[in-house]
C-alpha cells in the first residue's frame, strides 16, 4: 500500500512545475547549479520535490523551518543522486535542523572508567534513519561550493554509505565486480592519507578522513563535488571510483576552477578544527 501511495505521489510531483521561489532559493544557495546541463537540472528538481515531499524537517533549539531550509538542504543531497538509479535516501526519515553548531552530552569509556563530556557537532548521520544538521553551517557551505567543506553532503554521504545496513565507508554497489576495485583503491588511499598523518605530513584530503573508513567516504565525497579538479589531479584511482559510483563527472562542470597548485596551508588549520567536531553514530542512543 505504502509503495502505491509513494508511486501516486511521485507521478503528481513529475506533472507540477518547480516552485518559482523554490527556483530564487536555488539561485541564491545553490551555485553549483549553474554548472549542471540542463538536462541535469530538471532531474535535480525533481529529486528536491521528491525529497521534500517525503522526509520531514524538524528545527530543533529554535530553528524555524521553512522553504528555504528545504530547498537549501534537500538540493544538495540530491545532487548526491542525480545519474544513479537509487531510491531517493529510503531509510532516512527525519532531518532535524539546529541553527547553529549542538553541544552534546555523551558518555565515553576507556575500558575501566566511564566519563560524560560535551562536544560540538556540525552534524550527525544515524543508521535509524535521521540525519542532524547545523544551519549555519549548511548555508555557508552551499554557499562556497569550491572549499571542499560541505556539511549536508559530508552527512548525506553516510547515509549512502549505510544503506546496506552498516556505515562502513563502502556503500551498495552497482556491481559485485566493482567492490574489488573500491575496495583496493580506498583502502589503499585510506592507509596513505594515515601513513602521512602519523608522519606529521599535510595532505590534500581532509585529517578527519583519517578517523575511520566511513569518515573517509564522506570526506572525499566532499573533495569529489567541491574540489574535483585537484582529486582528479592528484588521485586519479579515486576520483574514478566516485565518478563511476555518483555518475558524475564535476571536474568537468562548467565553471569549474582548477586549485591543483598549492596546499591551501593557511587553511588546513581552520578546517581540521571543524572536522574533529564531527561524529557519526552508528548505534542507537541510550536512553
Amino acid at each position: 500500500m505504502f509503495g502505491i501511495l509513494k508511486r501516486l505521489r511521485r507521478r503528481r510531483l513529475r506533472r507540477q512545475p518547480f516552485p518559482p521561489a523554490w527556483r530564487a532559493i536555488v539561485d541564491r544557495n545553490l551555485p553549483f547549479y549553474a554548472r549542471l546541463s540542463a538536462e541535469d537540472r530538471e532531474e535535480l528538481d525533481l529529486l528536491i520535490m521528491i525529497f521534500i515531499a517525503e522526509k520531514s524537517f524538524e528545527g530543533c533549539g529554535g530553528q524555524v523551518i521553512d522553504d528555504e531550509v528545504r530547498v537549501t538542504i534537500a538540493g544538495q543531497a540530491c545532487l548526491l543522486l542525480l545519474h544513479r538509479d537509487t531510491d531517493v535516501y529510503p531509510r532516512l526519515d527525519v532531518i532535524l535542523v539546529y541553527p547553529s553548531a549542538v553541544a552534546v552530552e555523551r558518555e565515553q569509556s576507556d575500558g575501566y572508567v566511564v566519563s560524560t563530556g560535551r562536544r560540538v557537532h556540525l552534524g550527525e548521520s544515524w543508521t535509524r534513519g535521521m540525519v542532524i544538521l547545523s544551519w549555519d553551517h549548511v548555508l555557508s557551505g552551499a554557499r562556497d561550493p569550491d572549499d571542499g567543506d560541505n556539511v549536508t553532503l559530508h552527512e548525506l554521504a553516510h547515509q549512502l554509505d549505510g544503506e546496506d545496513g552498516t556505515m562502513d565507508g563502502t556503500p551498495r554497489l552497482a556491481a559485485r565486480a566493482r567492490y574489488n576495485s573500491w575496495g583496493a583503491v580506498l583502502s589503499d588511499e585510506y592507509a596513505t592519507l594515515r601513513s602521512k598523518l602519523e608522519r606529521g605530513r599535510r595532505s590534500d584530503i581532509d585529517a578527519y578522513g583519517a578517523t575511520n573508513e566511513a569518515e573517509f567516504f564522506a570526506v572525499i565525497t566532499e573533495m569529489f563535488f567541491e574540489k574535483p579538479a585537484p582529486m582528479r589531479s592528484r588521485h586519479p584511482e579515486l576520483y574514478a571510483e566516485l565518478q563511476a559510483f555518483f555518475r558524475q563527472d564535476p571536474a568537468n562542470w562548467s565553471g569549474e576552477r582548477d586549485e591543483t597548485a598549492g596546499d591551501r596551508a593557511t587553511e588546513r588549520p581552520r578546517r581540521r578544527s571543524r572536522r574533529r567536531s564531527r561524529r557519526i553514530a552508528k548505534r542507537k542512543p541510550r536512553r
